[in-house]
């Protein structure tokens, strides 16, 4: 799994910097050599807000295990998520449902190896994300999230600043949302909460609080890290077309 994960990421950074090379992304500050000055301050919208529009990439390292740098004791199971988990870590994820290309879903898809490009609309943020061509939208214009909402992958997101931090909150999650590819559980009760800051115009920190109280006993925090990927553009992903692996998935 691991030695195909590579060659996918190298074929899909290959193909995505090989297109629109005549058309640099506007409005990316620049240095006197034409490369893009991700040090440069982080732009803002016409109302002073941070704008976090852009094409971003999960800094590498957290698609198994998106807990990694936290300490034990921080994500307490509840005994049969802990057995689950055991369990799906034991068979190598044998029976994750991306595989048989289900959604990542959130917030899943913050850590798996594609780039995602987020889009300021009136009233609303849009996330696209290149992997299974999913997307999210996030209502700002002040709406409750949903009370009995139907499942999703995705969740129904709604968001509010607080100064310069973007915060969302997520409910309406499928039961069986796997959280990484280890299979950190998920369940129709999770709650997430993620607070977006842009300190500068190539990064974007995440932090991100997962409160799911039928599968862990008390919330956990994780913290990712977004780069910027400018002059590039998302390019097409294709799962369920001449699929093949999944016979192949035997476990241990």
């Amino acid at each position: 799994m691991s030695h195909r994960l590579a060659i996918m990421i190298l074929l899909a950074t290959a193909s995505a910097y090989g297109q629109w090379r005549e058309y640099p992304t506007p409005g990316v500050p620049r240095l006197a050599n034409g490369k893009p000055n991700l040090a440069a301050p982080a732009p803002r919208t016409a109302d002073g807000k941070p704008d976090f529009s852009g094409l971003w990439q999960t800094r590498p390292g957290y698609t198994s295990d998106i807990a990694k740098d936290l300490k034990p004791g921080e994500v307490s199971f509840q005994p049969w998520a802990a057995e689950l988990y055991k369990h799906r870590v034991d068979t190598e994820s044998k029976d994750d449902p991306q595989a048989r290309c289900v959604l990542s879903g959130v917030p899943r898809e913050h850590v798996v190896p594609y780039p995602f490009k987020i889009l300021n609309s009136s009233g609303e943020i849009v996330i696209l994300y290149e992997a299974l061509h999913s997307y999210r939208q996030i209502f700002m214009d002040g709406r409750s999230l949903p009370k009995n909402p139907n499942p999703a992958w995705m969740g129904y997101s709604v968001g509010h600043w607080e100064g310069d931090t973007l915060v969302v909150e997520s409910n309406g999650f499928e039961e069986n949302n796997w959280l990484d590819n280890n299979g950190h559980p998920g369940t129709e009760a999770l709650r997430l909460t993620e607070r977006f800051r842009r300190p500068d115009y190539g990064r974007i920190n995440l932090e991100m609080t997962i409160d799911d109280p039928k599968a862990y006993t008390k919330p956990w925090t994780v913290n990712l890290l977004f780069t910027a990927a400018p002059d590039t553009e998302l390019i097409e992903y294709v799962c369920d077309e001449n699929e093949k692996d999944v016979v192949h998935l035997v476990g241990k």
